[in-house]
Formats: C-alpha cells, structure tokens, sequence
C-alpha cells in the first residue's frame, strides 16, 4: 500500500514556474515507477510525465518536454515536478501516481495549477 500527498500547485502568470511534491508513504517507494498526470475541466486525465524504476529513465508528453521536469528522491520518498515556462493551457489538477509493471495503482488527491495570461 502506498499513500501520495501532492503539494506545490498554486497561481501563477504565464511565464512563471511551481514545483510540485508528492509524497509517498508506505513500503518500496523506491521500487515504483511514479508519473504525474493532469486533468483539466472538461477533459480527461492525461499524462504527463514520469520516472521509471528500475533505472530512472524519463518520459514526457510532447508539450511539456523542455519545459517540465521530474525527479525524485528515494530517501525523502518524494517525487518532483519542476514546471518551468509555464502556459494557459497547463491549468489542471495535477495528480502524482505510483505505478508497477506498468499499471498505476496508486494516486494522490491532486493539486490544482492556474496558470493566469
């Protein structure tokens, strides 16, 4: 079982940058994949990036690469989202998930992101 806590979301003008947490309890955080993925009103939830276990490789979906970052630290058992040059259309709840063998089992409750023109 594994608990996830997001925090960092917030408003801020196009342009800017947030750093998303999500924290994990539980056993093994080091021994799944964690992803962030983004919902916005309307629209379902889509991906938008994650760190693969085992061997930290990265994916993003193509409109945050460059832009976006996640890492993580296994001591702290938290996972990150640096959000850098931020657009409108990157308003969402944000939400962090804890994956193995591929299916996410495991999410947060979300933290909401508003990105002002």
């Amino acid at each position: 079982q594994v608990q996830l806590v997001e925090s960092g979301g917030g408003l801020v003008q196009a342009g800017g940058s947030l750093r998303l947490s999500c924290a994990a309890s539980g056993r093994s955080f080091s021994t799944y994949t964690m992803g962030w993925f983004r919902q916005a009103p309307g629209k379902e939830r889509e991906f938008v990036a994650q760190i693969n276990w085992p061997g930290g490789s990265t994916n993003y979906r193509d409109s945050v690469k460059g832009r976006f970052n996640i890492s993580r630290d296994n001591a702290e058992n938290t996972v990150y989202l640096q959000m850098n040059s931020l657009k409108p259309e990157d308003t969402a709840v944000y939400y962090c998930g804890a994956a193995r063998r591929g299916i996410y089992d495991y999410w947060g409750q979300g933290t909401q992101v508003t990105v002002s023109s």
